[in-house]
């Protein structure tokens, strides 16, 4: 039986986050975001604003790569994973970035090897965001993010399934009903 690997997309501050560690504690096999990482290990390395380098599309596009390919591994029937190359694309669109030849081939290598599943689990914005190191966004660009995110994955010919903002469970809930 082939793994079903689905993608949790959303603007910054939406809860992707949450609800991904709880669909962890309920059993299920999970795959972390890479740029929040890339923000933080740059920002240690001294780079503020490590976004504002063209390279970071790059450097999130390998390290979800490397993530992918070693859960790959995992004999889980369903996975999750906390964005992915398509939202790197949206990433890139926002910046005003070219999509890289790295993560042109990514999106070559994703769609040859059917990574993930058509059926993307659009996690919608919360009504406000919680600024941090990594998040500095105010909430109209969440929502312009948030747009461009839709926008990019439909373009890619992905089914966007909407979680709509409520409580951790109750969104937690909805994904699990619209498992097969």
């Amino acid at each position: 039986m082939k793994r079903k690997s689905f993608v949790l997309t959303g603007a910054p501050g939406s809860g992707k986050t949450a609800i991904i560690r709880q669909l962890e504690c309920d059993g299920f096999s999970v795959v972390e975001e890479a740029a929040t990482d890339i923000i933080a290990l740059e920002q240690a390395r001294g780079i503020a604003e490590p976004w504002t380098h063209p390279s970071f599309i790059d450097s999130v596009t390998n390290l979800q790569r490397q993530r992918q390919i070693r859960a790959s591994s995992q004999a889980d029937e369903i996975q999750f994973h906390d964005r992915s190359p398509i939202c790197t694309v949206a990433l890139a669109t926002y910046l005003g970035y070219p999509i890289s030849p790295t993560l042109s081939q990514e999106l070559k290598r994703i769609k040859r090897e059917a990574i993930y599943e058509t059926r993307v689990f659009f996690i919608r914005n919360l009504g406000f965001i919680t600024p941090t190191e990594a998040r500095r966004i105010s909430f109209e660009e969440t929502l312009r993010f948030e747009r461009i995110h839709e926008e990019t994955y439909r373009n890619f010919g992905f089914e966007i399934f909407p979680v709509e903002a409520g409580s951790l469970l109750d969104r937690v809930a909805a994904i699990k009903r619209a498992l097969p």
